[in-house]
């Protein structure tokens, strides 16, 4: 099949360049940021490194969506939430979206799928997550953080149906790349598996400033992870949703998974240091306004969410 990548930043160069290399296949880049598609038409691709390391230039190509032609198979969409709607709406004006393409992403956060949901078919959206760090260094440089086939992440049918022939090649095809694709059974299930762990990771670490082994060689960060747990899955359980980890198991993956990534700033934190807006309402903020809706307060993680606005705006006193 032929991938068309919606936002050439840190996931969706990773995404796209690992299909184009591992599995072969035809990628076309989307971006709308226009520093970056400057800066790679410029160089003639974009620098991929991994861990620091190996700084290479690979070859893609990128367009601006008013001069793009070709027609994939399937988009991947990796934007930041706050300028999903906006991008989906500039996408449409062009003309790039057709009634045959199915979207698939694993952006993180939730509220994506409503908005891509207005520009494609219910049966033809694949929902995703990504246990994948990876680091926009610049225009046109990006940084896959972690080991080679390293990679992990899960998808499912929007719709909750069995998977369909389109589907499967998706599947194959990440596999090929290289992705480390798992199919879960419950779209909405696996996406909160997903959410309520970054709640706690990319929230604490963007809140204090710190690498995901930093964070985690604070003795009590295991029971402060178990806190912001017991609230999310409370929540969760009210509205008759049902991670695809217990409790104790999406404390281990904190542990496990801040170890492993020691060095990496989450993704919520390179916004912030950058001075741009956070998705901390989309995560955190998410949780607690199902809680709310199911006559549940999440009283930490609202807490959580209004010290993280606190943060941004006392930005301006530095």
């Amino acid at each position: 099949m032929k991938y068309g990548i919606i936002g050439a930043g840190a996931m969706g160069y990773r995404y796209g360049v690992l299909l184009q290399e591992n599995a072969g296949v035809e990628v076309d880049f989307i971006e709308t940021w226009e520093p970056n598609i400057e800066k790679v038409k410029e160089q003639g691709g974009v620098y991929v490194s991994r861990d620091h390391e190996n700084k290479h230039l690979v070859p893609i190509n990128i367009f601006y969506p008013e001069d793009y032609k070709g027609h994939p198979d399937v988009w991947i969409i990796f934007k930041k939430q706050m300028q999903l709607e906006e991008e989906l709406k500039r996408d449409s004006a062009a003309g790039i979206f057709h009634d045959d393409q199915y979207a698939f992403s694993a952006m993180n956060g939730m509220g994506h799928f409503d908005k891509i949901e207005k520009y494609f078919d219910k049966d033809k959206i694949v929902c995703g997550t990504a246990m994948i760090a990876t680091v926009l260094n610049g225009p046109g440089d990006v940084d896959f953080m972690g080991p080679v086939n390293g990679e992990a992440m899960h998808l499912a049918p929007y719709n909750d149906k069995e998977p369909d022939e389109t589907v499967k090649d998706l599947f194959n095809d990440l596999k090929e790349a290289k992705l480390g694709p798992i199919m879960a059974d419950n779209w909405i299930n696996m996406c909160m598996t997903k959410v309520v762990f970054n709640a706690v990771v990319n929230t604490l670490c963007t809140m204090f400033e710190v690498q995901m082994g930093q964070f985690i060689q604070y003795p009590k960060a295991p029971e402060m992870a178990r806190q912001l747990f017991n609230e999310s899955f409370d929540a969760c359980e009210r509205a008759g949703i049902y991670m695809d980890e217990t409790r104790d198991e999406q404390v281990q993956s904190v542990i496990d998974t801040s170890h492993t990534l020691k060095y990496h700033y989450p993704s919520m934190y390179q916004d912030f240091s950058k001075g741009r807006e956070t998705e901390v309402d989309y995560i955190n903020g998410y949780i607690a306004k199902l809680g709310r809706e199911n006559d549940y307060v999440c009283r930490t993680h609202e807490f959580v969410v209004n010290q993280v606005h606190l943060v941004e705006q006392m930005r301006q006193f530095k």
